[in-house]
């Protein structure tokens, strides 16, 4: 069983580490995004599904 102060040292640990994580992930989207050389492909099914939802989805 751990005390209070050890479940709060644990808890901002996981929240430093989940901050560091959301960081990196931020930090290699806007490397993306900043590319503008970069193209992305648009599969053909999702151009059929722009303003329409399938029978099944109703």
């Amino acid at each position: 069983m751990t005390n209070r102060y050890e479940q709060l040292k644990a808890q901002r640990r996981m929240q430093r580490r989940i901050q560091l994580v959301v960081e990196e992930r931020r930090m290699a989207r806007a490397a993306q995004i900043s590319d503008p050389e970069r193209t992305i492909e648009i599969p053909p099914q999702a151009l059929r599904a722009i303003g329409r939802v399938p029978v099944t989805a109703i």
